[in-house]
């Protein structure tokens, strides 16, 4: 979820600084070039002024004149301004520097000259943009006894203009990136603090569903919602605990109290057959099931404390252990003809070395029932990722798709198999012993034939 909310939130905080960015650089841009413009005015308002004494001292007098155009030949060469005082027709020249210096026949700068004529100053220039090589033109008019006789033409350079204009924007981009990279950390502050509480509750959800049935989530940090939240959470859990609970308790106290007019019902039996012939099918199928029946309850009594017991994890050669239960299961193996082998070395792991070795024996215990005379069991100590864990390959008949979706199912056997001793209660002991240490059980085809049964145990101690 942060993968997804985060980029949004960048995304919208990067829109609203880019929208307060191009209006600051663009009035940044107008400010510089009215400042621009300004001075230019106030340039051509002093040659103005010079040029209308010139205007009115035409009697043959040149001093004015000379003093003007010194003052024009100064303004050039000390800032680089073209200027120049043109008469009415353009082409007569009161004085100008640089000697080239003209107004343009077309364009903006002999539209400025008209206007100037008619006695206003021009309008103010197009916006000069830091990328492009433009000038700025200013007119202003020389009025002599209310007439405009004469027109100031000021030609700048904007070199100066845009460099200031491109520090400027320097300047606010760097203000933007600098703002940008605290509204990214305030967003990942933000979504961390709002998420937080998703997370431990994804992780909560977890370990129940991995069978820590006493996990609950910390109601601290996050928006008030998502704290509430987290203790419907955890009242839902207790509720869902307690149910649990009940069952297991119901599950234990039924088997144990069926267990005792279980025991006086086969030594009635027992007893009753002594009356009657020996060998009769009646008594010895009513034997059978009732024995049948104690595995039952004693599976169904294993399974409830199974949930109910709390993990003892240490460090495990898991390894040395699968060889032990090899051992241990070797000698009915053999005296079935199945072949029983362990394979691996050393691997370590943490779990309850007793949970995990009634589970490994439920599972040897399956696979060679199921193998057939002449067959092969092998089990396997490995690693895979941050688990550690035991194959179990059995050369049986195997599953199919449908029916290992339903293995580990509590009372589940398969059609084919009816006729073969036990309860169905034998892989759902083993995954429940994995679950409380935080290990799994999974099942696969074997090959070339067979089921393939897998205990996986952390690696670590971190089971968060």
């Amino acid at each position: 979820m942060r993968s997804r909310l985060l980029p949004l939130l960048i995304v919208l905080m990067a829109g609203v600084l880019l929208a307060l960015g191009f209006p600051l650089a663009v009035s940044l841009a107008n400010a510089q070039q009215q400042r621009v413009v300004v001075d230019r005015i106030d340039d051509a308002a002093r040659v103005a002024a010079l040029a209308q004494f010139v205007a009115e001292s035409r009697d043959g007098s040149d001093e004015r004149l000379d003093m003007l155009k010194d003052e024009l030949q100064r303004y050039h060469d000390v800032y680089g301004i073209k200027a120049g005082v043109f008469y009415r027709d353009s082409a007569a020249v009161m004085a100008r520097a640089p000697r080239t210096f003209s107004i343009p026949k077309t364009g903006k700068g002999q539209q400025a000259f008209q206007e100037a004529l008619l006695g206003r100053r021009s309008d103010d220039p197009e916006q000069v943009w830091p990328w492009q090589d433009g000038r700025l033109i200013v007119d202003s008019p020389v009025v002599r006894d209310g007439d405009v006789v004469a027109v100031v033409v000021t030609d700048s350079p904007t070199d100066r203009m845009r460099s200031r204009i491109l520090k400027g924007w320097l300047f606010i981009a760097a203000g933007e990136a600098a703002a940008m990279l605290l509204a990214v950390g305030a967003a990942i502050r933000l979504t961390g603090w709002v998420l937080l509480p998703v997370r431990v509750l994804d992780a909560v959800t977890h370990d129940i569903a991995t069978g820590r049935m006493n996990s609950r989530v910390a109601a601290a940090g996050g928006p008030p919602e998502l704290r509430r939240l987290a203790i419907s959470f955890n009242e839902m859990a207790d509720n869902v605990e307690d149910v649990l609970e009940q069952q297991r308790a119901f599950v234990a106290d039924a088997s144990h109290q069926l267990r005792n007019p279980l025991a006086a019902l086969l030594l009635r039996i027992e007893l009753l057959a002594l009356e009657l012939p020996e060998g009769n099918e009646e008594i010895a199928s009513v034997r059978t099931e009732g024995r049948r029946l104690a595995q039952v309850l004693d599976d169904l009594l294993d399974l409830a404390l199974a949930e109910h017991t709390s993990a003892e994890l240490r460090l495990t050669d898991i390894g040395e252990l699968a060889a032990e239960r090899v051992a241990a299961w070797r000698p009915v193996a053999d005296e079935k003809g199945v072949a029983l082998t362990r394979e691996g070395g050393a691997v370590t792991a943490w779990a309850d070395p007793i949970a995990l070795s009634s589970a490994l024996d439920a599972v040897i215990d399956n696979a060679v029932k199921f193998t057939p005379a002449g067959g092969e069991v092998t089990v396997t100590a490995g690693r895979e990722g941050q688990m550690s864990t035991l194959v179990i390959n059995d050369g049986g008949p195997g599953l199919t798709d449908d029916e290992i979706t339903r293995i580990g199912d509590r009372f589940w056997r398969s059609n084919r198999h009816q006729n073969v001793k036990g309860s169905g209660l034998g892989l759902s002991i083993s995954r429940a012993l994995l679950t409380v240490g935080g290990g799994s059980i999974s099942y696969a085809h074997g090959e070339p034939c067979g089921l393939r049964v897998t205990l996986r145990v952390p690696r670590s101690s971190d089971r968060d």
